[in-house]
């Protein structure tokens, strides 16, 4: 009477990764960019040579602010 002997795990290929994301040419992440670039407000349209500008959204006010360094701080 002979024992089989379990399969060794080690040997087993590994399982297949299925990307979460689609990558057909036409939903490529960088397309996303391309489309929010083409709809892309100028800071400098906002702020027109202010240091910082309140704006309104869904009932409350933010307030964008340019620093020295030239980033953007936005604060509730």
């Amino acid at each position: 009477m002979t024992t089989a002997t379990p399969p060794n795990p080690s040997l087993r290929s590994p399982p297949t990764l299925r990307s979460p994301v689609s990558t057909t040419p036409s939903e490529l992440p960088g397309d996303n960019l391309a489309r929010e670039a083409s709809s892309a407000v100028l800071s400098e349209s906002l702020l027109r040579g202010q240091k910082s500008v309140a704006i309104q959204h869904n009932g409350s006010v933010y307030r964008l602010q340019a620093t020295k360094l030239g980033k953007l701080i936005l604060t509730k």
